[in-house]
C-alpha cells in the first residue's frame, strides 16, 4: 500500500504538482491537515491523492469518476504492484471523507498566496481591487440536493434542477477567486456579499454593479478601512441639482440614514448607523452603436480628487466587467456549470475543488506572464488549460532535469496565447444554431413514461 501510495504521490507531484509548485505542493496540504487535525488511515486513496486525482477530474474534459480511477491504474500499470480494481466505489467513498474544511482553506489560502505575489505595477493607483459577483450553479435532481438547494418555485416538481446561488470575489489584478459564499437560489446578491466582507484586507476597494450600492454596505466597507465603487442602484433618483460639484459630471452627495431598518439587518445593526454618509456621485454616458444611449451613475468611497480622478474611476469601473469573465470561465471553461454530485456536502466539494482547481490555472498563467513580460489576464485561461493536459504525459516522462526544461516550455507556450485586446465590443445575444425540436418537460419522468406505455 504504501509503495503504490508513494508511486501516485511521485506521478501526481511531476504532472499537476510541477505547474502549481509554489501554490499546491504536497507539503501545503500535509500542513492544511496538521493545521485542522485531520487524521486518517493509510489507504491508496489517502487525503492527498484524492485530492490530486479530484483536480485532475475538473481540469479535464471528461469529468466522469471512471476516467479519475481509469488514470490512476494507468499511473500504477508499468510499476510490479498490485492494480486498484476498476470500480469507482473507492475513490467516491474517499471523496467524501475529504473534509470540506480542508478545501476550503486550500482553495483561500491559494488565492491569498497568488495575491501576495502582486507588484505595484499590477495595482490601480497604488491600492488592490476586488470585483464582487454572484451567479448560480445547477446540480442532480435528488431528494437531497433539492432539500438543501430548491429549485425555482415556478418549475413542476420533478422538471426542473435544484440550484445554488454563489457569491464570489475576484482579485482585479491576477483574476483569482478570493473569497465564497454558497446559499440557497433566492438569496440576495447584497446578503452573500455581507458574509465575504471579512475576506477583504485594509485599504482594499471592493468594485461592484448596483446590487451591492446599499447604505448600511458602503458603511460597513468603510470600517473596516476600504473602499467601493458601485454603479447607484436604480431606486435611487439622479438629480445633478444637489450635492456639491467637485468637477465636470462629478459631485459629493450626502445620504440619509434610512427610516427602516433594511431587510438583513438587525435593529442593533441599524441603530449603529450614522445619520448621514458623504459619498461621490459621477455620472457618463455609453453609446454603442445599435442601441440607445445609457447614462451611468457610479457611488464611490474614493472622495480624494487628486489620488483618484474621475477618469481614473469610470475607467475602473469599465473593469467590472472581468468579474463575468471570470465567471463564464469556472462556468463554462472549466464546466462547473453543472455540477455532478448527488448530495449537497458533495456539490460544496466540487464547487471548492473547482475554485482551487481554476486559481492553479491562473498562478500557471501568473507565472507564464511575468517569466515572459505578458500581461497574465490578457492571457487564455481555456488556451492554459489545453497546454497543460497536453503536457502532462511529457511531464510524467520525464527525468527531472529535463522536466523542468518541458516546464519552462510549457510557461513559453502559455505566454503565446495572448487575447485579442476588443474594447468595446459588442455582439447580438442571438443564437446561429437550432436546437432539437423536442418539447419542453412539463411533467415528472415516471408520470411522462406511464403515458408511453398506455398509449
Amino acid at each position: 500500500m504504501t509503495l503504490r501510495v508513494q508511486i501516485l504521490k511521485d506521478k501526481f507531484n511531476s504532472s499537476l504538482g510541477l505547474p502549481f509548485k509554489d501554490l499546491l505542493p504536497p507539503s501545503v496540504i500535509e500542513q492544511a491537515l496538521d493545521e485542522l487535525k485531520i487524521r486518517y488511515k493509510e489507504r491508496l486513496f489517502d487525503p492527498i491523492v484524492t485530492l490530486w486525482a479530484f483536480l485532475s477530474q475538473v481540469i479535464e474534459a471528461d469529468k466522469s469518476c471512471h476516467n479519475a480511477v481509469s488514470k490512476i491504474i494507468a499511473y500504477l500499470a508499468k510499476f510490479e504492484v498490485e492494480l486498484p480494481s476498476t470500480d469507482t466505489s473507492a475513490y467516491c467513498q474517499a471523496r467524501l471523507r475529504l473534509p470540506e474544511t480542508l478545501l476550503q482553506k486550500l482553495f483561500r489560502d491559494t488565492g491569498q498566496s497568488l495575491e501576495s505575489k502582486v507588484t505595484t505595477e499590477y495595482l490601480w493607483c497604488g491600492r488592490n481591487v476586488k470585483v464582487i459577483d454572484g451567479s448560480t450553479v445547477s446540480m442532480p435532481d435528488t431528494i437531497e440536493n433539492q432539500k438543501a438547494y430548491p429549485q425555482p418555485s415556478s418549475q413542476t416538481p420533478g422538471c426542473g434542477f435544484p440550484i445554488a446561488k454563489l457569491g464570489v470575489i475576484f482579485s482585479l489584478a491576477t483574476g483569482a477567486a478570493i473569497a465564497l459564499c454558497i446559499d440557497v437560489m433566492n438569496t440576495h446578491d447584497i446578503k452573500l456579499a455581507r458574509n465575504l466582507y471579512q475576506f477583504l484586507n485594509p485599504l482594499d476597494i471592493l468594485l461592484g454593479d448596483r446590487a451591492f450600492c446599499a447604505y448600511a454596505d458602503l458603511i460597513s466597507i468603510k470600517n473596516i478601512n476600504c473602499d467601493a465603487l458601485f454603479r447607484k442602484h436604480q431606486a435611487r433618483k439622479t438629480t445633478m441639482q444637489k450635492g456639491k460639484i467637485i468637477g465636470s459630471s462629478d459631485k459629493l452627495v450626502t445620504w440619509d440614514k434610512p427610516k427602516k431598518c433594511p431587510q438583513g439587518l438587525t435593529l442593533s445593526e441599524f441603530s449603529a448607523l450614522p445619520l448621514t454618509l458623504t459619498v461621490r456621485e459621477i455620472y457618463y454616458y455609453i453609446v454603442v452603436p445599435g442601441f440607445r444611449t445609457e447614462r451611468v451613475s457610479l457611488i464611490t468611497t474614493l472622495l480624494d480628487t487628486t489620488t483618484y480622478s474621475t477618469l481614473e474611476i469610470v475607467g475602473l469601473y469599465s473593469k467590472r466587467w472581468d468579474v463575468e469573465l471570470d465567471l463564464r470561465h469556472l462556468k463554462t471553461t472549466l464546466g462547473m456549470d453543472v455540477l455532478r454530485c448527488k448530495t449537497p456536502s458533495m456539490v460544496r466539494k466540487e464547487i471548492y475543488v473547482y475554485l482551487l482547481a481554476y486559481n492553479l490555472l491562473r498562478s500557471l498563467m501568473w507565472s507564464a506572464g511575468t517569466t515572459y513580460c505578458t500581461p497574465p489576464l490578457r492571457l487564455s485561461l481555456q488556451g492554459t488549460r489545453h497546454h497543460l493536459n497536453n503536457f502532462i504525459p511529457e511531464l510524467l516522462a520525464a527525468h527531472s532535469t529535463k522536466r523542468l526544461q518541458i516546464y519552462r516550455t510549457l510557461l513559453k507556450v502559455i505566454a503565446h496565447k495572448v487575447v485579442p485586446d476588443r474594447p468595446a465590443r459588442s455582439e447580438p445575444r442571438v443564437r446561429k444554431r437550432r436546437p432539437k425540436a423536442y418539447p419542453l418537460m412539463t411533467k415528472p419522468r415516471h408520470e411522462l413514461r406511464k403515458q408511453l406505455q398506455s398509449a
